[in-house]
């Protein structure tokens, strides 16, 4: 009868660790995924921010320190999604982000620029591909919260320090990202 019990309590903690396992790893998918989906929204605007600087520069007089910004913050999100730097990847979105917003103000004095197709086309593009970007980035962090919630809970952690699955941080933008924009200041 005890052999019976004890056979029973190993089948149920072996049932318990083989889920607990698989959870664990379906969490790990889905925070690989999550990631992917910015990743590739990422690249799209990379690939679209050189066509946009490019129209901007054919207008001579239009604020070279801009453009100059926009490409290099560009080239360090390219390095921090390489490098998969979660906290590098924020701190240069939040600058690209700061920029574009300044470009979009600054070409609003431009009347040829603006009446431009082409500009108004990237412009649109880029600012679908932002709000896909921070729709991307809250899906992110939902899924970064459960990994980091299954792995740090108990009995989960169990397995999860076992089998090496770690916490990850969470994608976040300086506040500089979230505060209003002063546009008169843009203008001056």
């Amino acid at each position: 009868m005890a052999g019976g019990i004890l056979v029973g309590v190993l089948v149920l903690f072996l049932v318990w660790a083989v889920l607990s396992y698989n959870g664990l790893v379906r969490l790990k998918h889905e925070l690989a995924r999550a990631w992917s989906n910015i990743d590739v929204l990422l690249k799209q605007r990379h690939d679209e921010l050189p066509k946009l600087v490019e129209v901007c520069r054919q207008y001579q007089q239009f604020e070279v320190a801009t453009l100059t910004r926009i490409v290099e913050a560009r080239g360090r999100i390219a390095q921090a999604r390489e490098a998969l730097d979660v906290d590098a990847l924020g701190q240069a979105e939040t600058s690209l982000r700061a920029d574009l917003g300044r470009l979009f103000a600054v070409a609003e004095q431009y009347p040829e620029l603006k009446a431009d197709a082409r500009y108004a086309e990237l412009q649109q593009r880029i600012v679908a591909l932002e709000n896909a970007i921070a729709d991307r980035r809250e899906t992110y962090n939902d899924a970064v919260t459960a990994n980091n919630v299954r792995v740090e809970q108990f009995p989960d952690t169990v397995i999860a320090r076992l089998f090496r699955f770690d916490t990850r941080s969470p994608l976040r933008f300086t506040s500089a990202e979230t505060r209003d924009v002063d546009l008169g200041k843009l203008f001056r």
